[in-house]
């Protein structure tokens, strides 16, 4: 098959990533003599300055690592909650039914320096200062502007210079929108991060002290003040169309802290694959895996109808348990993962493609949906009560005045997040999903520049569901990491940006890899598809019924076929689904492969 690259092997280190500068970085920590833990931290740091529409300090990150020395697979969960003072009430008493999808009152607990700092604590090796040495230089010389950046400030350019001019002075250099191949610094979150260091090691001399001093100031210091002032005292307009402040206090972070978890974890044929708790839509992925595991996919064309359909269909069908039974709560996880359970929902995949949302009723239980907006109803205030008009899909969505990432065939702005894999000589693995925090998502902090991110939008304001809002709680995120093993061994991290995509894209390469038998590269760069059929995870939650996007590089007859059997589908350009990187250790030696599509992804190694 061809491939854009080749599939990187050898021996000593690898890095993937979705942008050659993070990837550069996590290369040199390695070549220096840091683990994979240090090296994604310092390339996590560097995706937020180098990808400012897709991620930023106010955001999240859910990790899933394998430490050699421990001998197994953990999740460090860095996904931020909601407010004590988050209630689905005081929204109410706001005229809102939906939560905003930019602005302060859609802003969660930023989780991504406590998590980035527990894995650097705990398996890491490197300082404090080293691993923020690389996304200081950056913020204060200044990073090569995207393409994707420079749209993103386009789209929302208007409504920095009118509402958001704080986020103006900080994304609108000499006034204007940075054009591509220009080079955007950001001064003020450098000094932030100097002095976040200048105050670890002012407080300790030891490495572990140091890091516990960082997290101080973040969490409880002058960076959670600066927050807590930020949100109690200002106002914005937000994607309501109306203005309002934030609820986030000095209390809620001070509260908080990043967590270490257990996978949970589904057996496919000889591989494990380990994702995230509910908290996330990452056991999605595993469901899927268990419908699929009754058919024979080694016996369809791989990319034929057949398989195509196959596991679209599966797609909805766990998809739609996602909506009915994930969220920070007790879901039956074992129940959705058995046998029986999928046994009988692997019936309802039959010749025709599904126009309807089906949940099961794992144990017997009695699935409960939200009751989602009519995709049909227009307003231009979308999200005050009984107002909704779509504003694009996917993860986050840019419409004219909206603010939230590339801009779609219906003039939409739509992006991704972010994602960097790594493995070293010592056998540890890394992947990571950070975003959140976009550029796009809230106003800047003038005094720390960056801005609060907006993942509460994925609570529902409706009372006994499970992802209804809840003081405390977190939000069902679609960030997805992934890790498998095979014959039990450590194998293969891997991840794409994609918002409810991910688990979709992800699986697709899996199975391209185990069931297609393409290397790493070939994977990535086969032509890509997905379901539109359920509801989106972003405001203001659309969803599709039936739609499916396929790579026009899919042969014309298999979307001929599709079509015949009810499905939607929309052909998307060649190479515009799917932003893969992975890393894997394959018996002697250490392999990588990165993403293509948008000319920015790149895996290094040695």
């Amino acid at each position: 098959m061809f491939t854009t690259r080749p599939e990187l092997s050898g021996d000593f280190g690898m890095v993937a990533s979705t942008h050659w500068l993070a990837s550069a970085t996590g290369m040199g920590v390695l070549e220096r003599g840091g683990n994979a833990f240090d090296a994604a931290v310092a390339a996590g740091f560097v995706l937020q300055v180098a990808e400012p529409h897709l991620n930023g300090p106010g955001g999240e990150v859910p990790i899933l690592l394998w430490s050699e020395a421990e001998q197994k697979v953990s999740v460090v969960c860095g996904q931020g909650v909601a407010p004590a003072a988050a209630t689905i009430e005081r929204f109410a008493e706001l005229g809102l039914d939906v939560v905003p999808g930019t602005g302060l009152l859609a802003a969660t607990v930023p989780g991504a320096f406590g998590g980035w700092i527990l894995m650097l604590e705990r398996w890491g090796t490197w300082s404090l200062a080293d691993v923020l040495a690389p996304a200081i230089h950056y913020a204060e010389h200044g990073v090569p502007v995207l393409e994707r950046i420079s749209a993103t400030i386009g789209s929302v350019e208007e409504l920095f210079r009118q509402d958001w001019p704080t986020s103006a002075a900080t994304w609108l250099p000499d006034g204007n929108v940075p054009k591509p191949g220009s080079k955007l610094a950001n001064p003020v979150l450098a000094a932030t991060y100097r002095r976040v260091v200048a105050e670890a090691e002012a407080a300790s001399s030891t490495r572990e002290g140091q890091l516990a001093a960082a997290r101080k100031a973040w969490y409880e210091g002058f960076v959670a003040e600066a927050i807590a002032e930020f949100s109690a005292t200002t106002a914005w307009r937000d994607s309501s169309g109306e203005v309002h402040g934030g609820l986030l206090t000095g209390d809620d972070l001070a509260g908080w802290s990043a967590s270490v978890e257990e996978p949970l974890t589904y057996d496919y044929r000889g591989y494990t694959v380990a994702k995230t708790g509910p908290w996330g839509q990452g056991p999605a992925f595993l469901q899927q895996l268990a419908l699929l595991d009754g058919f024979d996919l080694d016996g369809m064309d791989f990319l034929g109808a057949d398989y195509l359909h196959t596991v679209t269909e599966a797609a909805k069908l766990a998809f739609a348990d996602r909506e009915a039974w994930y969220g920070d709560t007790d879901v039956p996880m074992a129940d959705l993962l058995s046998p029986a359970y999928n046994a009988e929902r692997r019936r309802l995949i039959g010749d025709r493609a599904s126009l309807e949302l089906r949940p099961g009723a794992p144990g017997g239980r009695a699935p409960r949906l939200p009751v989602f907006p009519d995709p049909g109803t227009a307003s231009d205030a979308p999200g005050l009560s009984g107002a909704r008009k779509p504003q694009g899909v996917g993860e986050p969505t840019v419409g004219k005045g909206v603010g939230e990432p590339t801009v779609s065939r219906d003039g939409m702005v739509k992006g991704d997040t972010c994602h960097v894999d790594v493995v070293d000589r010592f056998g540890n693995m890394v992947s990571a999903t950070p975003s959140g925090g976009w550029l796009q998502s809230s106003p800047t902090i003038p005094s720390l520049g960056f801005c609060l991110g907006t993942r509460a939008q994925m609570f529902w304001l409706q009372e006994g569901v499970a992802t209804a809002l809840r003081p405390s709680a977190r939000p069902r995120t679609t960030l997805s990491p992934s890790f498998a093993l095979r014959d039990g061994k450590p194998w293969l991290a891997f991840g794409t940006p994609g918002g409810d995509q991910q688990d979709q894209w992800s699986l697709n390469f899996f199975l391209a890899v185990v069931h297609g038998r393409l290397n790493l590269q070939e994977a990535i760069d086969a032509p890509m598809f997905h379901s539109e059929h359920f509801p989106s995870s972003f405001f203001p939650r659309g969803s599709r019924p039936g739609v499916m996007h396929v790579e026009d590089r899919v042969d014309a007859g298999v979307i001929a076929e599709l079509r015949r059997r009810g499905h939607e589908v929309e052909v998307q350009d060649s190479w515009s689904l799917g932003r893969l990187s992975a890393v894997a250790r394959d018996g002697a030696f250490l392999k990588a492969a990165a993403n293509p599509r948008g000319a920015q992804g790149y895996a290094a190694g040695r």
